[in-house]
């Protein structure tokens, strides 16, 4: 049976070409970037070219870029860092954001360092801009606000530059999660106000076990992780050679064909929509046609037996889509994005989320079974 595969925002496949760059590092070129003889050497000066092009891309200096394990550290390490080592004493949040933030964030407060605000989410899944603001205005004490430019499960996009705008103007810290756009989208983080930026190799057909953080020169922070001097002092350990070689290819092939892929990848996306809504009963979650990832599309069943196992049917029928974060699945909690918004609750979410591989008649595949399993 060949498989579809319609559950990018969880992983992307590696691009071979992405492979044939990793090769030589998980070969012949060896050493360790820490050694002073010909081996290390190799191996730090494709780790930096790789910080140098990766910066690049973001639009920011070598410097402000450092090499982690994936998002979630990252997000981990701007969290604490803003708490421990910047002052903040109030983190501004969203129910909606990925957990990596939410508890990192919680963490904070239960360990007495920081107060937890939530700002509200329109019933269309957005950001309540003049609610942020408002929560900025009312604290006294220094504030972290964090909220991720792309929501992973219904794919809504926040306004990077309105936010740190309005960072700026209060004095806030502003750290964003966009493990899903980086790749995607021409990014600036350089833009003032942003001060802590993620991504994750795998999210654009880059390695797994490999992310990036953003440090602003603007804020200087201690490292989370002790030990060596690595990233520049920032992050003890030996460097994942290959995957920092890897994300950086991934992200310059990524770079060169973004125009192309996001025009084919929203004609798959808004073709969907446009077949499903032939149903009639279904409801899609989120600002779909609007402000929204051209990679992600949310929808929502009638809860019956049939939808009740409606993934599982699916992958019998050997097409893989998921009901929301990976990071997750594990928990059958349901999706905690989906009560945020209030809405549509009595119904089952399903993600669907697609890549440049994806294709029409795959689509068609899906459409079929979805008939046949509901």
């Amino acid at each position: 049976m060949k498989r579809i595969y319609l559950d990018n925002a969880a992983t992307t496949a590696m691009d071979p070409v992405v492979l044939d760059a990793m090769m030589p590092y998980l070969t012949e070129q060896f050493g360790n970037p820490s050694s002073i003889y010909f081996y290390g050497r190799k191996s730090r000066l494709a780790i930096e070219n790789a910080r140098k092009s990766v910066a690049k891309s973001l639009q920011v200096t070598p410097g402000e870029i450092f090499f982690t394990s994936g998002g979630t550290e990252s997000d981990n390490m701007a969290i604490y860092s803003a708490v421990h080592d910047l002052g903040c004493r109030v983190i501004i949040t969203s129910p909606i954001e990925h957990h990596a933030v939410l508890h990192a964030a919680e963490r904070q407060v239960k360990d007495g360092f920081a107060q937890l605000k939530l700002v509200k989410v329109l019933p269309d899944g957005h950001i309540d801009l003049l609610h942020l603001e408002q929560l900025l205005k009312e604290t006294d004490a220094k504030c972290l606000v964090t909220l991720m430019h792309a929501n992973n499960e219904i794919g809504n996009l926040l306004d990077l530059h309105a936010v740190a705008g309005l960072c700026l103007t209060h004095g806030a810290i502003f750290h964003s999660d966009t493990v899903q756009t980086v790749g995607h989208y021409k990014l600036d983080l350089s833009h003032p106000g942003i001060h802590f930026a993620t991504g994750a190799g795998h999210k654009f057909h880059g390695p797994k076990g490999i992310g990036i953080l953003y440090i602003s020169k603007e804020v200087q922070v201690r490292p989370m992780i002790e030990g060596g001097g690595q990233e520049r002092n920032m992050r003890a350990g030996t460097e994942n050679l290959y995957g920092v070689v890897g994300f950086a290819k991934a992200l310059e092939l990524a770079e060169t064909r973004m125009e192309q892929d996001q025009q084919t990848i929203q004609e798959l996306k808004s073709y969907l929509i446009a077949r499903l809504r032939e149903r009639g009963d279904v409801v899609f979650n989120g600002d779909v046609e609007g402000k929204s990832l051209y990679t992600v599309l949310n929808a929502s069943f009638p809860r019956t037996a049939e939808t009740e196992m409606l993934l599982m049917n699916l992958d019998l029928r050997g097409i893989c889509v998921s009901g929301g974060s990976a990071c997750s699945s594990g928990a059958d909690l349901g999706s905690h994005v989906i009560r945020a918004l209030g809405s549509h609750t009595d119904r089952v979410p399903v993600r669907f989320s697609f890549c440049r591989h994806n294709t029409k008649e795959e689509l068609d595949q899906l459409l079929e079974a979805l008939k046949a399993c509901c």
